[in-house]
């Protein structure tokens, strides 16, 4: 491609511009569009065994290339063994859905029950290009995670990664290229908004993965050309702690939960919540715990978070942070970003007196800030986690299962972890939809995150003969 205008993007741990990539114009994208439509016919038509041969062939070529590949993510997003992993959960996805998509689509033909000469058989007909528009925290991964069920299905798939982690892309599309067929079929676009928006004009379906406030935009030129808009949206996901639970197993998955990959995922968590006999001793654990937690920096290969991948959320987490302070929240580890070696930085800041009219307990945070509020009742802590725009995933601890099952049945969240937290990061078999402004459609995981790549066709046939018009003749 030629390309467009050029775009700069920003190295996280530098804080350099160091990479450049020409945008799409509309008629490369045009040409894009044009090939795969025309190669998606053929691509339904072989069926699941040879889609998966070719996908597998794809994931070798990934595994051929990871260090490449890996090392593309390292500067994408400054940090290395998440990078690494990113390459591991795609090729891992492909075996996953080889193992299971066939099954997944029920055929055959079933008797009626109110009409016993009728019946009825589905057909399952994938959309023929569907769009994917990604985002910068896990650039590979939240890419592939609807691509790659996409391909299976028999769908042919338009990536277009987030402008601020674009280099990955070049070596993806190198293993792309070496699979016979495949480059007509997975086209990664790096480009900015525009570019997401012109996507969105010419596919089928579309997969949106990032902010709200962007997600209604989508939703918005989705529904305007009666396309389906699956949207995995922002989270201020909720972790409960109640009297009885292991104080050591939940600061553990607290600190994990909110601090794993800098807080930049749409699953961490933002808000805790302790029982009030148990919260100084809570407290105590996980400040201790995140006082030992170590930025990467200057070694990439040491310690635990890396830098805040972009820019602009520094100011965001810099502000909530001056907005807690402000209203009387308290500090206990981190509170303030630092710059190392130009990129910019946030230790796991543990706040306390903590009060619901703070930005850090409205606002999605995308960062690591671990604001503590004590409670006194079930009801009450309900209402609160409650209490949110949000409803992605929540956590609950408490000294049995069946008692965090119980309060995690009143949570209004698509995701519930019970004596755990984040599990949505790392188990992905659970179907589960986003509630309240966290999302829209069908699951990305479980069978959905096949099903919905299909508009399911039913077949009516009629082993007896037809009703004539007379049987509904006003004289009987």
């Amino acid at each position: 491609m030629s390309g467009g205008s050029v775009f700069h993007a920003r190295n996280p741990r530098t804080g350099e511009q160091d990479y450049s990539f020409a945008v799409p114009t509309p008629v490369e994208i045009d040409e894009v569009v044009a090939r795969a439509r025309a190669a998606q016919v053929a691509w339904t038509a072989a069926g699941f065994a040879a889609r998966i041969e070719t996908l597998r062939a794809f994931g070798r070529e990934l595994v051929a290339r990871k260090a490449q590949i890996a090392a593309a993510l390292e500067i994408d997003t400054g940090r290395r063994r998440i990078a690494a992993m990113e390459v591991d959960s795609v090729v891992g996805s492909i075996e996953g859905w080889a193992a299971i998509a066939p099954t997944l689509l029920p055929e055959g033909w079933t008797a009626g029950r109110g009409m016993p000469d009728v019946r009825h058989a589905p057909q399952w007909a994938p959309y023929a290009l569907v769009g994917v528009v990604s985002p910068w925290n896990f650039p590979l991964l939240l890419g592939m995670i609807d691509a790659i069920p996409a391909l299976v299905a028999g769908c042919a798939v338009i990536v277009k990664p987030s402008e601020v982690t674009p280099r990955f892309a070049a070596p993806v599309i190198e293993a792309i290229n070496a699979v016979p067929g495949l480059a007509d079929l997975l086209a990664i676009l790096p480009g900015d908004g525009p570019v997401g928006q012109q996507i969105i004009d010419r596919v089928d379906c579309v997969c949106f993965t990032g902010s709200v406030p962007t997600g209604r935009k989508v939703a918005v030129q989705a529904a305007s050309r009666l396309i389906p808009a699956f949207l995995e949206l922002g989270g201020k996901d909720p972790l409960i702690i109640l009297e009885g639970a292991d104080l050591d197993a939940a600061s553990d998955a607290a600190l994990r939960g909110s601090v794993l990959s800098t807080g930049q995922a749409c699953q961490s968590i933002e808000r805790i919540y302790v029982a009030r006999p148990i919260h100084d001793a809570f407290v105590a654990k996980l400040v201790e715990k995140a006082k030992a937690v170590r930025l990467n920096w200057p070694d990439i290969s040491q310690g635990e978070i890396g830098p805040i991948i972009f820019d602009r959320q520094a100011d965001i987490l810099a502000g909530q942070i001056a907005d807690a302070l402000a209203k009387g929240a308290r500090v206990h580890t981190g509170g303030r970003i630092e710059t190392h070696g130009g990129g910019r930085w946030l230790l796991p800041t543990v706040l306390t007196d903590v009060t619901g009219d703070m930005a850090v307990i409205c606002d999605e945070t995308f960062g690591p800030i671990l604001p503590v509020i004590a409670f006194d009742t079930v009801d009450e802590v309900v209402g609160l986690a409650n209490d949110s725009e949000y409803g992605l995933s929540a956590a609950v601890f408490a000294q049995t299962p069946e008692a965090a099952e119980a309060v995690g049945r009143r949570l209004e969240a698509g995701a519930v972890s019970l004596n755990d937290a984040a599990l949505t990061a790392l188990f992905f078999e659970a179907a589960k939809q986003s509630f309240k402004a966290s999302g829209l459609g069908p699951s990305r995981m479980g069978a959905d995150g096949l099903q919905r790549f299909f508009r399911r066709k039913a077949l009516i046939a009629n082993t007896g003969r037809p009703i004539p018009i007379s049987a509904f003749r006003e004289e009987g």
